[in-house]
């Protein structure tokens, strides 16, 4: 707990919340970041791909903009081979289609709708990465 900051989380899940509700309610979509990605690449929709493009230049240069307005603000690297986090990628990949849906899409937006098909997603999503958690850990002898 050496780096609890309870208020900027707060701040951060409502901020997602509130994007994700009005991305419901002003365009009629869920803000499920796999959908977003995969719909933007061709073939898509005729007019359906500039929203997709700005919101993910928001998720990318998001960290950018907050670096240069704070200073102080968290300095995240990430310091996994490239060869795991391509594999990762990958798993991860095949997961969202698997389950019709990633993390953002039915943990924020499903359970968000009390859809039953998100929630059995979400408990299979958590209970993974608990497991994966545990095996790298305890098994694999991965430090933090």
């Amino acid at each position: 707990m050496e780096n609890f900051t309870p208020y900027s989380a707060l701040a951060g899940g409502a901020l997602i919340g509130l994007s994700a509700a009005l991305l419901l309610l002003l365009n009629g979509r869920i803000a499920g970041i796999s959908g977003i990605i995969g719909r933007a690449l061709p073939p898509h929709q005729r007019g359906d791909v500039g929203w997709r493009l700005f919101f993910l230049a928001g998720l990318l240069f998001g960290p950018l903009i907050l670096r240069l307005a704070d200073g102080n603000a968290a300095n995240i690297g990430i310091d996994t081979p490239w060869p795991i986090l391509i594999i990762a990628g990958l798993l991860v990949g095949y997961g969202t289609g698997l389950g019709n849906g990633c993390t953002s899409g039915h943990g924020v937006c499903g359970l968000a709708r009390l859809s039953p098909r998100s929630t059995a997603a979400t408990v299979v999503f958590m209970a993974v990465a608990g497991i994966t958690v545990y095996i790298v850990r305890h098994w694999l002898g991965a430090e933090d």
